[in-house]
Parts: C-alpha cells; sequence; structure tokens
C-alpha cells in the first residue's frame, strides 16, 4: 500500500512539472500571437489603432477617443508630426527597447530555469528519501532515473538559454562607453582674492572669461624648485600661452614664507607673472592643493579643467617605459581648441603644502 502511494506521488509531481511547462511555452505562444496580430496591417474598412505615445494611458477616455478620431483623418506626414508632438507633451517612457532589454530577459529566464529547477529537485528529492525509507525500491530507481532526466533537461535548456545570450552580445552595436563624468571637471573654482608680495591685489572675477592656471609654489622645495633652476618649465609655459587668453598665477600657501623672499625669486628667474600671497593656507586649502608643486586650470567659465601634477616627471625622472607628458600643457592646448580635456585629474607630487599648524 505504501508503494503504490509512493508511486502515485511521484507521477502526480511528474504531471505537475509537465503541466507548468506546458503553461509556460502556452503563455509565450499567446505573447507572439499578440504581438504579431499588434503587427499586421489594419484590414480595409477597420479603425485604425490609436498611436502609440508615451502617457497615453493617462488620458480620460473622452480623450483618447478625440485622439482615434484624430488620427483617423491624418496623413502619414500629419501622423508622424502628431507623435512628436505627443512625445514632446508627455515626456519619454523610460523603457528601454527590446533589444536593449533583451539582456535583461535573458538573465531573468536564467534566474527563473535555475530557481524552478532548484525546487523541483528538492521535492523530488524527498520524495526519493520516501521512498527509501518506506524501502520501495522500485519507486526510489524510477525517482532517481527522473531526477536524471531532469538535470539534464534544466542543463540543455540553460545551456541553450546562454548561447542564446552569446549571440545576441557578438551582434549587439558597439556603443561608446559611457564615460564617468571627471570630479574634477564638474567643480566650480572656489572664489579668491589674493594680493600679490608686491601689493597688488588679484582675484578670481577679474580673470573673468580667460583660462586660468594657478601653480602651487614653494621655492624651499625641491620639487618645485627643478622647474625654476633645472628646468624652466612653469615661464616657459607661461609665456607660450600668454597671447592665448590664458592667465598663470603662482600662489605661494607656505606658512613662514616673507615677503623679501618671494620679491627676490620672482627676480631672480624673471617670472613673467605674480606670486600671490596665501600664507594663512585659505586658498590653498578651498582648492585642496596637497603639494608643491599642484596644478590647478581654471577654464573660461569659471570650472576646474584640470587638477594634478605638472607633468609625469617628478624631479625630471619619468617613469619607465613612459614617454614625458606634460599634463598642464596638454589640458590648456585642449581649452584652448575648446575640445574636452581629456585627462582632468591626476595624482600631484612634490613637498607638502606648508600650511599654518
Amino acid at each position: 500500500m505504501k508503494k503504490r502511494l509512493v508511486s502515485m506521488i511521484v507521477i502526480f509531481v511528474a504531471l505537475m512539472m509537465v503541466w507548468s511547462t506546458f503553461a509556460r511555452a502556452e503563455e509565450t505562444s499567446a505573447g507572439r500571437r499578440e504581438r504579431a496580430e499588434g503587427d499586421r496591417p489594419t484590414a480595409r474598412g477597420a479603425r485604425p489603432a490609436a498611436p502609440r505615445v508615451p502617457g497615453l494611458l493617462g488620458l480620460s477616455p473622452d480623450e483618447r477617443e478625440k485622439m482615434r478620431e484624430r488620427w483617423q483623418n491624418m496623413s502619414a506626414e500629419e501622423r508622424e508630426k502628431f507623435r512628436a508632438e505627443m512625445r514632446e507633451r508627455f515626456g519619454a517612457t523610460g523603457r528601454p527597447t527590446q533589444r536593449e532589454g533583451q539582456p535583461r530577459v535573458f538573465e531573468q529566464q536564467i534566474a527563473q530555469l535555475k530557481k524552478e529547477q532548484e525546487q523541483n529537485i528538492k521535492e523530488l528529492r524527498e520524495i526519493l528519501d520516501l521512498a527509501r525509507k518506506e524501502k520501495a525500491t522500485q519507486t526510489a530507481k524510477r525517482v532517481e532515473q527522473l531526477i536524471s532526466k531532469r538535470q539534464k533537461a534544466f542543463q540543455e535548456r540553460l545551456q541553450a538559454l546562454e548561447q542564446r545570450r552569446q549571440r545576441f552580445q557578438r551582434t549587439r552595436p558597439e556603443r561608446p562607453e559611457a564615460r564617468e563624468p571627471d570630479r574634477a571637471a564638474m567643480k566650480r573654482a572656489p572664489a579668491f582674492a589674493l594680493s600679490c608680495f608686491e601689493g597688488k591685489q588679484v582675484s578670481l572675477a577679474q580673470q573673468r572669461g580667460k583660462v586660468v592656471v594657478l601653480e602651487w609654489l614653494n621655492f624651499e622645495c625641491p620639487f618645485s624648485l627643478y622647474h625654476y633652476k633645472t628646468k624652466t618649465t612653469m615661464v616657459d609655459l607661461a609665456k607660450k600661452y600668454k597671447d592665448k587668453n590664458v592667465v598663470w598665477l603662482a600662489v605661494n600657501s607656505t606658512s613662514h614664507t616673507t615677503t623679501q623672499a618671494n620679491q627676490a625669486f620672482a627676480k631672480k628667474y624673471k617670472l613673467p607673472y605674480p606670486i600671490l600671497n596665501d600664507k594663512p593656507g585659505k586658498v590653498g586649502k578651498d582648492y585642496g592643493a596637497k603639494t608643491t608643486p599642484h596644478m590647478i586650470i581654471i577654464d573660461g567659465r569659471g570650472r576646474i579643467a584640470y587638477d594634478g601634477a605638472i607633468d609625469n616627471a617628478p624631479n625630471g625622472k619619468i617613469p619607465q617605459g613612459q614617454k614625458y607628458v606634460n599634463y598642464a600643457s596638454e589640458a590648456l592646448d585642449a581649452l584652448i581648441a575648446n575640445r574636452r580635456v581629456t585627462t582632468a585629474q591626476t595624482k600631484p607630487y612634490g613637498c607638502t603644502v606648508k600650511y599654518p599648524k
């Protein structure tokens, strides 16, 4: 009696699995028929379907009826214009196109298949355990065969879905990779007004419409001094871009620096730009200046276009396998040509800025 009961349970479970598969197939088939019918041309004399436009379901019945009547009397050109009006009125639906949504469909189908398989195998194993416990040898053997068959069918279906997904990915048109907005380029440059060591006041507001280069300078730092004593990087760049709507400003945020020392340095190296006095360190901290040199380049609209090192060669040492790159020069060339700065942020090198403690 117990063996017969177990056999009936096994048959019932198997029938339920078949019925579940059949129901999904019917649902899929019905969906396909609906889509196919929706794509068929309208029969002669039949009322044309209402236009599919964003927000249509949000209209009242009267508004939808008026829209259908209007649609029926339109020419092809008028219908296209009408669609554009509706898109502008109601906005985009935000729904992905069939091709855009396809990868997500594959993922959902695979996840659902795995979930159903796990549940079915769990139920079958429970029946198998019961059959073994009741010593229903033949029933247990049949359940084992059913589990094996079910596992094989699952693997075949899963493999088919994976192959379909791979084929879709291979044939999917390439899209430009979405670039993450550069954090530096999104930041607006903080306003400032500082006096240079000669006494003249300089503010960011005075430079409106111009590209502004801020160079954090400490001539006691060997990394800063290298670009004046060994190489004339800063002075050369300032002269190169002077007549291209570029303003170069050195900023000294060293807390113990003196007016006399800055004036002597400017005279010795014939600086064509002023050194701004930021001994309190407020402007340096506002801009997040970390080292000397640390370069900040501001575009004509007052946004930070570049934030980082002057180049990739601290004290002239270029990393092995790399070519020399002057990041500041590249950024300035891009801004002058009205192009996007491709390298908007790098890690600055040098001595730490000696802010007041």
